[in-house]
């Protein structure tokens, strides 16, 4: 009777414990509001456009700035155009801090996990490549590393950046 009653007791202590340790935590991705910031390209950065950023959140928490709209590439998965500021001061400069804007490459965003990756594009330039996306497939403009040449290219996200 006592061997039942013991096996009872720590079983019903043992079941709850281990389905909290099995249950995985939905994360919450969300966009902030956009906002227009100046981002100034060219060799003496004189044209300077707007673009429109956005945070992306996950559980409540700003992970990354974002500036292009999201492509779905499975239910689970997106990717999204990053945006990043660069303190563009030189180091020994008196001047103040100069922050400005840059356009990043593109970041894979897990839904189910919450985990935030850099995709590497190959020859991708992010100051001059503009990408079209398909399902999992991303068609740009590439530049050689001399910046002389021009790649067309159609790349598909594999499964081990998709996992």
């Amino acid at each position: 009777m006592h061997r039942f009653l013991f096996s009872t007791i720590l079983i019903a202590l043992i079941f709850p414990a281990g389905a909290a340790f099995g249950a995985s935590k939905p994360h919450v991705i969300g966009f902030g509001k956009w906002t227009t910031v100046k981002w100034c390209a060219g060799p003496e950065e004189a044209n300077c456009v707007d673009l429109k950023m956005r945070a992306l959140y996950v559980d409540g928490r700003a992970r990354e700035s974002t500036l292009s709209a999201v492509h779905d590439i499975t239910e689970r998965l997106f990717v999204v155009r990053r945006a990043f500021r660069v303190n563009d001061t030189l180091p020994g400069d008196p001047s103040a801090t100069h922050w400005v804007w840059q356009r990043g490459g593109w970041l894979l965003v897990d839904r189910m996990t919450g985990r935030i990756s850099a995709l590497a594009l190959p020859e991708f330039d992010p100051s001059y490549s503009v990408v079209s996306w398909y399902r999992d497939y991303a068609a740009y403009c590439g530049v050689s590393d001399d910046g002389k040449k021009l790649f067309a290219i159609v790349f598909q996200l594999d499964a081990a950046s998709r996992s």
